[in-house]
């Protein structure tokens, strides 16, 4: 059963006006198409709503018309005030105003259309924008005049673009490359990554919002951030830069002043002013890696900025604006962070409205290969010269990168760091398979601490209050300096004696020392604590 049309139309007051000269009047439904008339000529058409400003003498002639032509339709006189029909806001609001309130008693069963071909420009704009943002609840009609005198043809736009093949296969060609940007142009098989990306591949299109990336170290948080931003730049939704910073890194003041900015004498040693990250990522993006590494009350400070816009940088009673979007990284469960009081839950609920965590690539083994051959691309293209693996090379390398000892703790940072060594070591840009077993051993000793390849790899013993985890992320030449660095910890009576032995001459170059916090800053690049070190045991007299 067709359904009953019910049609909304602006009274245009030049095309829909007859014309008064002698003779033209009484033939104004051959000689002349006007087009809200001509709605009349429309099949299935129940009501007809005319929307009119001050012209209530033509809107009560093409009221009387319509109903001369088609006595089957009700029309409706509504008379909206435009104060200007030619100002976008104030056009836009009172339409707004007149749908919500005459378009109340919405009956499913019938079709409603709002008619685009009169009114102003302006007036045609706001339409399609009520129809785009599903404040009116129907489609487009645009009529255009027929063949002979009064005739009228009749077009309905319907603005689900998905319905029209040629454009739904656009649609999603154009779906299909942003999806394959954010996977680096990876053909990744893990579908549950795939999911993913599709996923923020929409959510990166069509939100505003905070988004969450949750993963162990490696998997490729940073990397993802600066594709979404990417996809977003380039379809015009920020226009500013690409800001990251991760907060394991910012301690104390410099944490406020490297968010916020600061203004010149806010604490000692700021001799100038300086802008924050918070204000360079205006119009932008700002990544914030480690999320939950910040101090409390950067937290609060950061929550105040992402719900108002605004931020007051340290040392200034002046408010600074900035609209930026936040993608927030974190390695850690925040909501255990919560419950331990080192994360706000009121910032958590703030920055949590799209949450995805990435998988690790032991979680990935079929895109083993894929990324494999994108790493030895990449490598190729750095140093302008072709690699590639033999096919028993790369046999043997797949095989043990899917067995239980492939811990691949560092994720996708392992592999690089892999591929890029196995390169190095190649005999005339193939990787043969001497090279993957030497690079086998290699790993084995990075994960386990084994020194099966003539590799140091420190003291174990002096390391053992560091969880093996962490040890498995760091390169050997970085496991000299911190098994030194755990000794010397252990060997003194505080952390401010341990940081002075360490930096025994470096702290002889600074007019101000803070010879702990350097220690503290220093082991976390290794995501160690300084806490966790145990000191020498104190001796008291008896």
């Amino acid at each position: 059963m067709t359904s009953s049309k019910v049609i909304y139309s602006i009274v245009g007051q030049r095309l829909d006006k007859a014309s008064k000269r002698r003779g033209a009047y009484e033939k104004r439904f051959e000689r002349r198409w006007r087009p809200t008339v001509s709605l009349a000529l429309m099949d299935n058409v129940s009501e007809v709503h005319l929307l009119y400003d001050n012209e209530r003498a033509l809107a009560e002639e093409v009221k009387e018309d319509i109903q001369k032509l088609n006595s089957d339709v009700c029309v409706s006189l509504h008379q909206v005030g435009f104060a200007d029909p030619w100002e976008l806001a104030e056009v836009h609001l009172t339409l707004v105003d007149f749908v919500e309130k005459e378009v109340v008693n919405f009956k499913p069963d019938h079709e409603y259309l709002f008619h685009i071909t009169t009114g102003t420009h302006i007036q045609q704009i706001c339409i399609y924008k009520l129809v785009e943002g599903h404040y009116f609840p129907g489609k487009i009609l645009q009529t255009a005049p027929g063949e002979k005198g009064g005739e009228a043809r009749f077009q309905v736009i319907d603005l689900d673009l998905s319905k029209y093949d040629a454009v739904a296969e656009r649609v999603r060609r154009q779906k299909e490359a942003e999806e394959n940007d954010l996977k680096r142009g990876i053909p990744t098989l893990n579908l549950k990554f795939n999911q993913m990306i599709e996923e923020l591949e929409i959510i990166s299109r069509r939100s505003p919002y905070p988004i969450l990336l949750m993963g162990p170290t490696g998997a490729g948080k940073s990397d993802l951030a600066r594709r979404i931003y990417a996809l977003k730049h380039k379809s015009s939704q920020i226009s500013g830069d690409y800001v990251e910073i991760n907060c394991a890194t910012l301690m104390g003041d410099n944490a406020m002043s490297a968010l916020f900015g600061h203004k010149k004498g806010a604490f000692t040693g700021a001799s100038e002013n300086r802008e924050g990250l918070l204000q360079r990522a205006n119009n932008g993006l700002l990544f914030l890696d480690e999320i939950g590494e910040l101090g409390l009350e950067e937290q609060a400070m950061l929550l105040s900025a992402i719900e108002n816009q605004s931020f007051y940088p340290l040392g200034s009673d002046r408010l600074q604006e900035s609209r930026f979007q936040l993608i927030a990284g974190t390695n850690r469960d925040l909501r255990e962070s919560c419950r331990q009081g080192t994360f706000r839950e009121d910032l958590l609920a703030r920055i949590n409205l799209w949450t995805f965590t990435l998988p690790g690539l032991k979680e990935r083994l079929e895109d083993l290969e894929p990324n494999l051959d994108y790493e030895l691309d990449q490598v190729s293209r750095a140093l302008d010269q072709r690699f590639r693996m033999a096919s028993d090379a790369r046999r043997r390398f797949v095989e043990f990168s899917s067995h239980q000892d492939a811990i691949w703790s560092g994720n996708f940072r392992d592999l690089i760091a892999s591929v890029r060594r196995m390169t190095t070591l190649s005999d005339g840009g193939i990787i043969r398979t001497d090279d993957v077993e030497r690079e086998i051993s290699r790993l084995k000793a990075i994960w386990f601490g084994d020194n099966t390849t003539g590799e140091c790899v420190g003291d174990k013993s002096a390391l053992d209050c560091i969880d093996q985890t962490t040890l498995s992320n760091i390169d050997a030449i970085d496991l000299h300096a911190l098994t030194l660095a755990v000794d010397t910890i252990k060997q003194s009576s505080s952390y401010a004696e341990a940081g002075r032995k360490l930096f025994d001459r470096s702290r002889l170059r600074r007019k101000q020392t803070n010879d702990t916090h350097r220690i503290k800053s220093w082991l976390q690049r290794f995501d160690i604590e300084l806490k966790d070190i145990p000191l020498r045991a104190k001796k008291y007299l008896v």
